[in-house]
């Protein structure tokens, strides 16, 4: 296993202490005007790395070239607001495949999106070409669960499970898996994001995930490791429907204290 150690160039540092103000761990103190690492018992999420003016911070074990931000990025609020108010969940999609570099953005932004303690837990399960293979297997666990299921739920009554019941012909599926659920749900919504700026409908399949972590031959066949969990499953694809309008929300529910 790689070890990850934080380094300082004392001949690059300036002392001007950025590090030790930002560390969130509390793991960097100042001697003399220069900083030092407590202890390497750190979460290492990189801050000090980040704001550091001079790139006297490192850590090392890290294969990837890190970017510099040489001027800031920012969203125009309104579209943000736009692209939220306007998205449906797709359940009809076009008969085309997804580009490679199209599914390396989605990755990238699952990747980079941020952990709690910087657990770093949430990996990823791209179902393709065995796609249908999985949706078989949890086709068969729902038929089994169905008819009880269907005691407390209308909707789930009226729903036939058939052989396409959770990917609806989509030609990309991906599992997210994570230790923590809510980093698997952060790094999806960042993904949701970049599917949809690549022209791609998203469907979260509460469903599929719910057949995952219920099912130890599912988890098993797709090699999900002891002590995590599907924490969401987004279906891709080019959608072939269109929808003309926002639908009607209840006023927002807010208290200001």
């Amino acid at each position: 296993m790689v070890e990850h150690v934080i380094k300082i160039d004392r001949e690059r540092c300036i002392g001007c202490g950025m590090c030790k103000k930002d560390c969130a761990a509390h793991n960097i103190e100042m001697r003399n005007g220069m900083p030092y690492v407590i202890t390497d018992d750190c979460i290492q999420c990189g801050h000090c790395v980040a704001v550091c003016p001079k790139e006297a911070i490192s850590i090392g074990g890290y294969e990837e070239a890190l970017p510099v931000q040489t001027k800031e990025t920012r969203l125009d609020p309104a579209q943000v607001l736009d692209v939220i108010r306007f998205r449906r969940t797709v359940r009809q999609f076009q008969d085309k495949a997804v580009p490679a570099e199209v599914l390396e953005q989605i990755l990238e932004a699952g990747r980079l999106t941020h952990t709690a303690k910087n657990l770093r837990d949430v990996s990823f399960v791209v179902l393709d070409k065995e796609k249908d293979k999985f949706e078989g297997m949890a086709v068969k666990l729902f038929r089994r669960i169905k008819p009880f299921a269907g005691l407390f739920s209308s909707m789930v009554r009226r729903n036939q499970v058939d052989d396409h019941f959770f990917f609806f012909h989509a030609p990309l599926v991906i599992v997210i898996v994570a230790k923590d659920r809510t980093n698997g749900v952060l790094a999806a919504q960042n993904m949701e994001f970049v599917a949809e700026a690549g022209g791609l409908g998203v469907l979260f399949s509460g469903f599929f995930a719910s057949a995952v972590n219920v099912s130890n031959k599912i988890k098993k066949a797709l090699g999900i490791p002891k002590g995590k969990k599907a924490a969401a499953v987004l279906v891709l694809g080019y959608p072939k429907v269109k929808y003309h309008r926002a639908v009607p929300r209840e006023k927002i529910d807010v208290k200001y204290l």
